[in-house]
């Protein structure tokens, strides 16, 4: 595995099929870009068979150059696919990430997957039928999803900057995590995370699959890699006067019910969102952060003011410039896609508007 330092990633511009800036700020193309943001789906066998008018929305909208899925590619109540264990263990269902893979294979512009906690994390939990070890798990998401690693998925892939390739060589584990993505455009930087829900995959693992030494190592390595990825998205937006950055992650680490009584807790969020806050800060420009996780749309501001019930949790400075969006999850009416439109010409930079596509509440007829 070749090994590139962070000053080369910072200059790798072109090497990797990463758009450069144009030297016309006015033109539209340069500084404009439409994505499709949708996560926690499919969530039933009903919305697999009904993927197509998912599909078929996003790929009618002729703005559309990238669609991103922010995790969790099955329900927190469904088995996983008993990856690497044989026999197969009782009510897996082998087959679910292909047929999740063929799917987003149907999309016509790249894109981009980052990983949620149901597809591996927790493989482990009863009410997802004891179905799966979730480092196995994990290897075959990786193994599927990211087998080219620096590209994405759908019918019109594009290359991307994956931490397979640029890795920090002080820290060369850091090439497991192919899932970690990077891209450029319109002005802005795009940056994919491996971030579960479960408190960052904190939560005891049960039924069998107990290991407490891979267990902790597998959080302390992937959050700190995690931690050097994102600041390597900060530090190529500078270097390249970026107007924008967005940040792309499954845990919805402002989730209210998991800091209330008996809920699965946030501190394990906290050192990776003070980093976050500390970036957004220095870096200055506008910077989106996209997650799902907890299924409702929301839009908001959770550092702006550290004295309100978000600000309260990981105890940030002040952070006016960061902008989170939560996506619908699939089991909510309406089912609906994040039309994500950013135009750095703009002062706010980020406009959004839901699209339904389905008429009728997820998970019934469609």
């Amino acid at each position: 595995m070749k090994k590139l330092t962070i000053a080369t990633l910072l200059l790798a511009a072109t090497a990797f099929g990463q758009p450069v800036f144009a030297d016309n700020q006015n033109d539209a193309s340069a500084n404009k870009v439409t994505i499709a943001v949708f996560g926690d789906w499919p969530y039933s066998q009903n919305l697999l068979n009904n993927a197509n008018l998912l599909i078929n929305s996003v790929n009618l909208d002729p703005d559309v150059t990238l669609v991103l899925h922010v995790g969790d590619i099955h329900s927190g109540s469904q088995p996983c696919t008993s990856a690497g264990i044989l026999p197969v263990l009782p009510g897996a269902v082998p087959g679910w990430n292909q047929s999740v893979y063929f799917w987003f294979q149907q999309f016509k512009t790249p894109m981009v997957y980052t990983p949620g906690d149901n597809e591996w994390t927790d493989c482990h939990k009863t009410k997802e039928f004891k179905s799966g070890d979730p480092l196995k798990e994990l290897a075959a998401v990786r193994s599927l999803f990211f087998a080219r690693p620096g590209k994405t998925l759908g019918l019109n892939d594009r290359d991307v900057m994956s931490q397979a390739i640029y890795f920090d060589p002080a820290f060369p584990t850091d090439a497991q995590y192919v899932e970690n993505v990077m891209w450029e455009d319109a002005r802005t930087i795009f940056v994919t995370l491996n971030m579960p829900g479960s408190n960052n995959d904190t939560l005891p693992w049960t039924n069998g699959f107990e290991n407490t030494t891979a267990h902790n190592a597998e959080v302390a390595n992937r959050t700190a890699a995690d931690t050097r990825w994102l600041t390597s998205a900060f530090k190529r937006a500078m270097a390249r006067q970026a107007k924008a950055v967005v940040v792309a992650l499954q845990a919805d680490m402002w989730d209210p019910a998991a800091v209330a009584p008996g809920g699965d807790g946030l501190n394990a969020y906290t050192p990776f969102v003070q980093q976050l806050a500390n970036l957004s800060l220095q870096f200055g420009n506008p910077v989106l952060l996209l997650n799902g996780d907890t299924h409702l749309f929301e839009a908001d501001q959770p550092l702006a003011d550290p004295s309100s019930s978000t600000g309260l949790i990981h105890r940030t400075l002040p952070v006016p410039n960061l902008t989170r969006i939560v996506v619908q999850g699939s089991i909510n009416a309406p089912a609906e896609w994040l039309r994500l439109t950013i135009d750095t010409r703009t002062r706010n930079v980020f406009s959004w508007i839901n699209v339904p596509y389905c008429a009728t509440p997820a998970g019934t007829s469609c």
